[in-house]
């Protein structure tokens, strides 16, 4: 066992929300000494970075009430229980955007906020893009625009995308676009 590892003793279920749940744990620590730990449970989710024939990829605006700001992303969403990841994927980027996509590829996984929660996003790179119909949630508003690879990088670059998960996923397709990064 690693000398970094803390060990759990007991724990309950402290809020059970509609989407979120919060854990508080009693833990031991690795010098022997107890403390608690709170912690978000996240089923997980998914991003898919939908990459257009004409090089340029699909994104996203949508206003996110925890930070009170529109925000530019990447189509993304929960995993649904027992939902396989790449099912979730397709099923979210049609939900969101309309498009399906014909060539799929397993990108990475991230953990996103690893302080505070187990939540991990799967991201999924989506090409032979074909327009169809959004399927909005209720209560789902969002905005579809494109962009190019580099006005991507632009925009982390001065701060105008900063979503953790767009900005990894630009990375990603910015390695992939130049041979650097491949794919399984």
């Amino acid at each position: 066992m690693s000398t970094l590892t803390e060990t759990r003793i007991d724990g309950a279920l402290v809020y059970d929300g509609h989407f979120l749940k919060v854990q508080r744990d009693t833990i031991e620590l690795p010098d022997g000494k107890r403390t608690g730990r709170e912690y978000i449970l996240h089923p997980g989710a998914v991003v898919i970075l939908p990459l257009l024939d004409d090089g340029k990829v699909l994104l996203e605006r949508q206003y996110r009430y925890p930070l009170h700001d529109v925000f530019i992303e990447f189509p993304a969403g929960k995993i649904d229980p027992g939902e396989d990841p790449l099912a979730s994927a397709k099923r979210e980027l049609e939900e969101e955007t309309g498009y399906t996509a014909t060539d799929w590829q397993f990108v990475s996984k991230i953990h996103n906020a690893i302080a505070y929660s187990d939540e991990h996003l799967d991201l999924y790179l989506a090409r032979g893009l074909t327009k169809g119909e959004q399927k909005l949630d209720d209560g789902e508003f969002l905005e579809l625009f494109t962009a190019t690879i580099d006005e991507l990088l632009q925009w982390v670059r001065e701060g105008k995308v900063t979503d953790v998960k767009t900005i990894i996923g630009a990375f990603w397709l910015d390695k992939l676009r130049a041979g650097d990064w491949k794919l399984d």
